[in-house]
């Protein structure tokens, strides 16, 4: 009996101490520069819908069930999918746009497990074109933050966002 309890203790005790290791918030993002005017640029981005076309998650579900409501490329236009196991379920929010520099969205995911996290494309006029930055920011709460501790955001997102602005890119740029 006292070993069962030893053990429930250090059971416990893992928990706790993982817990409070454990990464509390998240911020992951990646650039490019397409040699696009910004005003080009920035017109195509802020229209949620055209992350069909370069966003790497309709590859990975072409069958996702998808409902808009608003009118794209405005605040309130909400984007909501329904897809397998590998991209779940949500909706995308434009919650605030900044005229060529700034798209910014609400992300709610409700499967496989219920989150929010703030997203955003900024675009900015560099001198081969303009430089788009996306990402998305975030806090992990418990339970869900000590499975973070053997997940890194960064590298497992950054790829998608890596991989997704490659296909922005080749598709703005393919007019040139």
């Amino acid at each position: 009996m006292n070993v069962l309890i030893y053990i429930l203790l250090g059971i416990i005790g893992l928990i706790v101490i993982l817990g409070l290791v454990a990464p509390n918030s998240y911020d992951v993002s990646r650039k490019i520069v397409i040699k696009k005017p910004i005003g080009e640029v920035y017109n195509y981005v802020k229209l949620v819908r055209n992350q069909e076309h370069w966003g790497p998650w309709e590859e990975r579900d072409p069958d996702m069930k998808k409902h808009f409501t608003g009118t794209d490329g405005e605040v309130g236009f909400v984007s909501a999918w329904d897809g397998n196991k590998e991209v779940g379920s949500g909706e995308q929010e434009i919650t605030g746009l900044d005229e060529n520099a700034e798209v910014r969205t609400q992300l709610r995911f409700l499967k496989p497990f219920k989150s929010t996290s703030d997203a955003f494309i900024r675009t900015m006029e560099v001198e081969d074109g303009t430089e788009v930055t996306w990402g998305f920011a975030g806090s992990n709460k418990f339970p869900v933050s000590i499975f973070m501790i053997f997940m890194n955001m960064d590298k497992t997102i950054g790829k998608d966002f890596e991989y997704g602005l490659n296909k922005l890119k080749g598709i703005l740029e393919q007019d040139s």
